[in-house]
């Protein structure tokens, strides 16, 4: 028998992007945001309230770029959504991050954190805080490569458990897509 739980933002896997934008004077500034995934073919969703500086700045750049969070660096993404942009200006510094800018979007790629998306907005809904990018670009440190392809097991992203409050490394693989299931054809 299942048990009840009513309405909760229980997801698995709930992954853990770290939204790095510029503002109106080239600062770098990143936030964590657990709230998103892939919206269509080259596109990412993703809910952050419009009070973060995060969010005001990707309004005004109509650019952001999305890392994944992983293994290596929990205690550094988990502070970069404890601070809040608008009263920290130092932020990435202080997480020990450091950028460079992307050479497709008008926004900033973490150097430390292996994989990127890089994005241009699409569009922001400040009632939802939903806001939607066009991917342009993906890049990813030959580190997590495994014959020119992004290695899970090498990436080591992490998730968002929001019952118990904890990142999760993503695990083993237990199956192959779109090929384990014709045994049922």
């Amino acid at each position: 028998m299942k048990k009840n739980f009513g309405k909760k933002t229980y997801v698995y896997p709930m992954p853990v992007f770290i939204i790095a934008t510029y503002d109106e004077n080239n600062n770098p500034d990143a936030m964590n945001a657990a709230w998103g995934g892939i919206h269509d073919d080259n596109q990412i969703a993703i809910c952050i309230s419009p009070e973060h500086k995060t969010a005001k700045n990707l309004i005004l750049k109509k650019a952001f770029t999305v890392s994944m969070a992983d293994a290596a660096h929990v205690k550094e993404c988990d502070y970069l959504g404890i601070a809040s942009g608008n009263k920290e200006s130092q932020k990435i510094k202080k997480a020990g991050f450091t950028v460079t800018k992307s050479e497709f979007v008008d926004a900033p790629v973490i150097n430390e954190l292996p994989m990127c998306l890089e994005c241009e907005l699409v569009s922001y809904d400040v009632t939802t805080g939903c806001m939607v990018g066009n991917i342009i670009n993906i890049s990813a440190e030959e580190s997590v490569l495994t014959d020119g392809e992004i290695d899970v097991n090498k990436l080591k992203p992490i998730t968002y458990d929001s019952v118990k409050h904890k990142y999760i490394v993503l695990g083993e693989a237990v199956g192959n897509a779109f090929s384990d299931g014709k045994a049922l054809l």
